[in-house]
């Protein structure tokens, strides 16, 4: 793999990690107890579904291929750009109040429970089966990218834990907006690779 693709696989997990992160600083906010441990079992569910989302979106977007081959790049690019941008609209959209923590320590939303962890890293891996999708479309390697997104997910979710423990949730929109941001590059990069232009 050259240099060129290692960068933008480590780019674009990043961009698809961005949600994890956010998730992982917000419950990192509000966890009380046992923080290793939960801050573990986050970041391994997180890095998981990270992981085998890209996987069954590429062999949907791998089934169809030779359908499409005259406008995978307009795929590819249309994906992440509609999924980055929800990531930075939902950045600048007003938090709703009815979401707000209880002050209760002894409260279950200060409890990482299984089904919450379940729900959570499905929630936030489904933009990462679009970027699947637009990884079938492109030059990149589907084998390189799942480890790749999977560790880097893991490790932002697990130190975004203990971050939202020492600040808050200060960083969770500028996480969400960069993350955005770099998924739009990447569809415009695919874009002007097939187009010739790059």
């Amino acid at each position: 793999m050259t240099l060129a693709a290692t960068a933008t696989l480590l780019i674009l997990a990043l961009g698809v990690s961005a949600d994890a992160f956010a998730v992982a600083l917000g419950r990192g906010l509000q966890i009380r107890g046992k923080l290793l441990f939960n801050a573990l079992v986050l970041a391994a569910a997180f890095g998981i579904a990270q992981a085998v989302m890209p996987l069954l979106g590429w062999l949907l977007g791998a089934a169809f291929g030779t359908y499409v081959d005259k406008i995978d790049h307009w795929i590819a690019f249309g994906l992440l750009a509609i999924v980055g941008g929800k990531m930075i609209w939902e950045a600048f959209r007003p938090d709703d109040p009815a979401d707000e923590l209880p002050e209760d320590p002894d409260h279950p939303d200060h409890r990482v429970t299984p089904r919450e962890v379940v729900v959570l890293a499905i929630a936030t891996s489904i933009d990462a089966f679009a970027v699947g999708i637009s990884i079938a479309f492109s030059s990149l390697s589907i084998w390189a990218a799942v480890p790749v997104i999977g560790v880097v997910t893991f490790v932002l979710s697990f130190v975004a834990v203990f971050l939202g423990q020492r600040i808050g949730a200060r960083f969770r929109t500028p996480a969400e907006v960069v993350g955005g941001v770099i998924l739009i590059l990447i569809g415009l990069q695919i874009l002007l690779e097939h187009l010739g232009v790059l």
